[in-house]
């Protein structure tokens, strides 16, 4: 009997999707236990296994052909950012303590040490440290600092918007400004630390082209996020694209515009950066397909 030709496929994406499973597994192991290394930083409610879980899987899909110890730090760059969202947008009481949040990282990014009292800057010191041992490092290492330093300063800017908008002294930002600072999704930040982590040699030609490409990406992954996680973002006063607009079919129309774009900035990349590509393509298509049924923050 001749073998059956679709049962043959069908076992072998079935493989692949077990290979990618058991990255994400091994990926969560190191992520549970960044989160047991670190209680006065992740606390429980909103880092919890799923969130674990989540980020693992993630990663994972957006970068198949990689193994667990070179996607370790891809998800640990994950990590700091939701460490640093709930810094800044749930623990800081003041303007003054996110420039002194802002400060810190930026320090411990440039290579400082952390101050005892900083969890979130020890945590971003043993990354560094271990971003720092690439061999890319020598000469990415400074594009990974401005893409911490436009994280950070997405994220103070953001809280300045709610807080004041809040307060009613100022209003809220047009939905163009708030898409030009999508950096404080820290999606930028991570894939560069992915490109010095994984090793590649020629990153450093192409490397502004890869940040376009991811940028796009990440507004619209800052508009996936928005549409999906609305009534969260009521509940716990954060900022939210939908705010912005008289009616949700504006975010809606955008979002297909910026997919549009994204995608024509992947098409581009593909023939000189194929790798690349293919991990922005998956990470879009991913999260995209993610957040139409759940949210990785757990309940806070």
């Amino acid at each position: 009997m001749a073998p059956d030709v679709r049962a043959i496929d069908e076992l072998r994406e079935a493989a692949g999707h077990g290979r990618i499973c058991a990255l994400a597994a091994q990926g969560q192991r190191d992520l549970q236990r960044c989160l047991a290394a670190h209680p006065a930083l992740f606390a429980a409610g909103p880092f919890d296994a799923a969130l674990a879980s989540s980020v693992a899987l993630a990663i994972a899909f957006s970068a198949p052909e990689c193994d667990a110890a070179e996607l370790r730090l891809t998800n640990r760059a994950v990590l700091w950012g939701f460490a640093l969202d709930w810094q800044v947008d749930h623990l800081a009481t003041s303007a003054a303590e996110v420039d002194q949040l802002v400060r810190r990282q930026l320090a411990v990014a440039a290579g400082a040490p952390a101050t005892v009292d900083d969890p979130l800057g020890r945590f971003l010191a043993e990354f560094r440290a271990d971003l720092a041992a690439a061999p890319a490092f020598a000469t990415l290492g400074g594009a990974w600092r401005e893409a911490v330093r436009r994280t950070l300063e997405a994220m103070r800017r953001e809280w300045h918007w709610r807080t004041a908008g809040r307060d009613g002294r100022l209003p809220l930002p047009s939905l163009a400004d708030y898409l030009a600072n999508a950096d404080n999704l820290a999606c930028t930040v991570v894939n560069v630390g992915h490109w010095i982590s994984t090793g590649d040699p020629d990153a450093p030609d192409r490397l502004d082209r890869l940040v376009a490409a991811s940028d796009a990406v990440q507004r619209a992954l800052r508009l996936v996020n928005d549409l999906a996680t609305y009534e969260r973002d009521l509940r716990w006063g954060d900022l939210n694209a939908i705010m912005l607009v008289e009616d949700r079919a504006v975010v809606e129309r955008e979002l297909t515009g910026l997919l549009a774009r994204a995608t024509d900035l992947l098409d581009e990349l593909r023939a000189d950066c194929p790798r690349e590509a293919a991990y922005l393509t998956r990470q879009l298509g991913y999260t995209s397909g993610f957040y139409r049924s759940t949210d990785f923050w757990g309940v806070a």
